[in-house]
């Protein structure tokens, strides 16, 4: 039961420190992607411990991993399409977009 208790926190910390490096570095897009990666990552971890525990099936996880993916491949599609269009990958290019 520690254990389980200790894993959670480790998945809470996660997210949190994902969290906090999402806020904090707003100047890059390859870091604010992967602190939403690092996030999902936590969130990954935390539901797997917690269906774990529980005894239920574990189908809905890869169902997750599934739709994690999907959203990291989008991000570096904009990234790279970003960086092909403007040379970088500067929040404070965005305005040029529109």
């Amino acid at each position: 039961m520690m254990i389980i208790m200790m894993m959670l926190m480790v998945s809470i910390i996660m997210f949190l420190v994902g969290n906090m490096i999402f806020v904090s570095k707003h100047k890059h897009l390859l870091l604010v992607l992967l602190s939403l990666e690092f996030m999902v990552l936590g969130i990954f971890f935390q539901m797997l411990i917690m269906l774990s525990f529980i005894n239920l099936d574990l189908y809905f996880l890869m169902v997750f991993l599934v739709f994690s993916v999907c959203e990291g491949a989008l991000g570096l599609s904009i990234m790279v399409s970003m960086i092909r269009t403007h040379g970088n990958d500067y929040f404070q290019s965005f305005s040029m977009l529109w």
